[in-house]
């Protein structure tokens, strides 16, 4: 064999090599083999989150996680836009674009802690009624 055919034709030989492997290999599943103890379906369907009994425990659960998420990127951001304020070196510019992306990182903070406020608001005041 040629070694600039070789070349040319890596991807493809990669992939005959690969799928002549893989075809030899028993086919594994990852279902769950366990049956009810009738042997047959059990026809119920299970809560997947068992702490969460009401829907305003999911829109809870589903803030906290935003929460979780968002707080570390808006710091992430903030830190950025500290970059960007430090490579500016004065330049105009460098520095309305400084600006810009730290006000767009305020109003995305604002916007994620007053979904947070505003969804406590309703709880208080459904559980209230």
């Amino acid at each position: 064999m040629n070694i600039n055919y070789i070349k040319k034709n890596v991807f493809r030989i990669v992939l005959i090599i690969f799928f002549s492997f893989v075809s030899s290999l028993p086919v594994l599943s990852l279902a769950d083999s366990t049956l009810p103890p009738n042997g047959g379906s059990s026809g119920k369907i299970v809560n997947p989150l068992p702490s969460i009994n009401s829907l305003d425990g999911l829109i809870q659960k589903i803030l906290e996680g935003v929460i979780k998420i968002g707080l570390p990127v808006i710091a992430l951001a903030i830190i950025y836009c500290g970059f960007l304020f430090v490579s500016a070196r004065g330049n105009p510019e460098s520095i309305k674009k400084a600006k810009d992306a730290l006000i767009y990182t305020l109003i995305g903070a604002a916007i994620l802690l007053g979904a947070w406020a505003i969804a406590l608001l309703i709880k208080d005041t459904v559980v209230a009624l």
